[in-house]
């Protein structure tokens, strides 16, 4: 995952908790609203990131995996091939 990306999530989380405390110092119910859509923001960001991390990690396995079945099909070719020479 994007460090970068987890740094402006923070950031956004950040942001709105510091929204959400001054609505609530304030008596002011659409900062209290702001803030708190930011930090769902942030969640949702986070979220999409371990997706995408996630997403990652299988494509790697199957890339890996299918370089393994590609090596042992080489290996039982040759293997053919040098019991028909």
């Amino acid at each position: 995952m994007s460090l970068q990306e987890r740094a402006k999530a923070a950031a956004k989380n950040v942001e709105g908790k510091i929204e959400e405390a001054v609505g609530d110092l304030t008596g002011d119910s659409s900062k209290q609203a702001a803030g708190q859509a930011k930090q769902v923001e942030a969640d949702v960001r986070n979220a999409a990131e371990d997706v995408n991390d996630k997403a990652r990690d299988v494509a790697d396995a199957v890339k890996d995996k299918a370089k393994h079945a590609a090596d042992v099909v080489k290996d039982k070719a040759r293997d053919v091939r040098n019991a028909i020479d």
